[in-house]
């Protein structure tokens, strides 16, 4: 071999070193990284879904990457020991890019595991349910994502007035939920001129606040009925509400605010809604419920501030927080955990009981490392007497008690609404989407 041939393999070796061994470098520190998050969203309960997520199958996957970079949230994904990973599961909220963004088909879009939100309404592709004339739309019908929420909304609306039906003083549609997949309803109901009531069991401004994240992405625009092109990347609970108050004044949309749906009963073609202050007969109802239910509240002033939640999504977005979690069972202990585990927030803990009595012994025994390193405060036999704008007060056994607090989340349980729908006939079934 000559001298010339030698000194062109010896470049031909340092220009690939060069280049393989930082990419190996980068990867390996990754994996490292998305393993050390694995574990860590293990302890605090985020990585298992409790919605729609990623399902990978792992003989197809190709460990390209290409889902983990397309997914909006950052890090519900990772590429772990060459393939791809659901991390994060628990703040995964349906985009399905990942999905489109797989080279091989790899990926399909499921529900979580029974007793974690699995259940499905029986939809056709109008998203009429099982009974006649009653829709679903938006999160209870198992897609995430606010856009999605009123593009389910428009169409169908849209389908049902593009059907002839008998108009003859009675309401065309009733709608129920007055998040943005029923506001995007109603506004539909009132592009097409059908008479509409929007029923929201509380305000506005308490479901659009009630959203986990304190950030929200729209990963694309989206029509609104009578309004157009909603365009927002990136925007805080608080800006998308005053987009929706615009929108409603600007349409002058009515909605029937405090009025609870408790039964809805169907006869000679006509539903009966009786609510929590009224009653109301309409040929078509729309449910536009989400799948948290309605939370247990605690009922005290300041309650309806935005930075009262009752579900923790991203623990990561909280980072220099005084965080007050209220409850005492696996979720707010989790939820805890989960923050207190960024390393910069003050976590405190109040529970109305002397002890914990029903935890999981996974979580017990994660709680007590914590309160070991004393990066969690647990305050027993509390109560949460009034919520400040920059301060939170407890009523304790040792008097009351006034803590330094950004956000509050609260666990106290809530009625989920699926016994509810099936009461009225909705029929319910574990699906998988493709």
């Amino acid at each position: 071999m000559s001298a010339d041939t030698l000194i062109t393999l010896a470049i031909a070796v340092v220009l690939i070193l060069a280049i393989v061994v930082p990419y190996y470098r980068r990867t390996r520190k990754r994996e490292t990284e998305a393993k050390e998050q694995f574990e860590r969203a293990n302890v605090s309960g985020l990585q298992a879904a409790v919605s729609m997520h990623p399902h990978i199958n792992a003989l197809a996957c190709i460990g390209c990457g290409g889902c983990v970079d397309a997914c909006p949230e950052g890090d519900v994904l990772a590429v772990i020991d060459g393939k791809a990973t659901l991390v994060k599961g628990a703040k995964c909220v349906g985009h399905g890019l990942c999905a489109d963004a797989c080279p091989v088909g790899g990926i399909t879009l499921m529900m979580a595991a029974p007793g974690r939100s699995a259940d499905l309404p029986v939809l056709d592709t109008h998203l009429e349910t099982s009974v006649q004339n009653m829709f679903i739309v938006g999160e209870l019908g198992g897609l995430g994502l606010i856009r999605n929420a009123i593009s389910q909304g428009k169409q169908a609306v849209d389908y049902i007035a593009s059907r002839p039906f008998p108009r003859n003083g009675k309401y065309d549609i009733a709608i129920v939920g007055a998040g943005p997949a029923g506001i995007a309803a109603a506004l539909a109901a009132k592009q097409h001129s059908l008479r509409y009531v929007l029923l929201e069991q509380g305000e506005l401004g308490g479901t659009i606040l009630q959203y986990p994240r304190r950030k929200i992405v729209m990963t694309a625009p989206v029509e609104v009925p009578l309004w157009g092109k909603l365009k927002l990347t990136e925007t805080s609970k608080e800006n998308l509400l005053d987009v929706w108050r615009n929108i409603i004044a600007k349409t002058q949309l009515k909605i029937n605010e405090h009025e609870k749906a408790v039964d809805i009963s169907a006869r000679d073609g006509i539903f009966a809604l009786s609510t929590t202050g009224s009653h109301y007969e309409a040929r078509h109802v729309v449910l536009a419920l989400g799948r948290r239910g309605t939370p247990r509240k605690l009922g005290v002033p300041g309650e309806d501030q935005g930075k009262v939640m009752y579900r923790l999504m991203d623990a990561e977005t909280y980072q220099g927080y005084h965080v007050l979690v209220v409850g005492g069972g696996d979720s707010a202990v989790e939820a805890a955990m989960g923050l207190a585990l960024q390393g910069t927030n003050t976590v405190t803990l109040s529970y109305r009981q002397g002890q914990f009595s029903r935890l999981k012994e996974r979580n017990l025994k994660h709680l007590e490392e914590y309160l070991r390193k004393k990066t969690i405060t647990v305050i027993f036999n509390s109560t949460v007497t009034q919520i400040l704008e920059h301060e939170v007060i407890l009523d304790t056994p040792g008097g009351r008690k006034e803590l330094r607090n950004d956000y509050v989340f609260v666990f106290a349980g809530g009625e989920m609404p699926f016994e509810f729908l099936r009461k009225i006939g909705i029929q319910f079934h574990p699906q998988l989407l493709q």
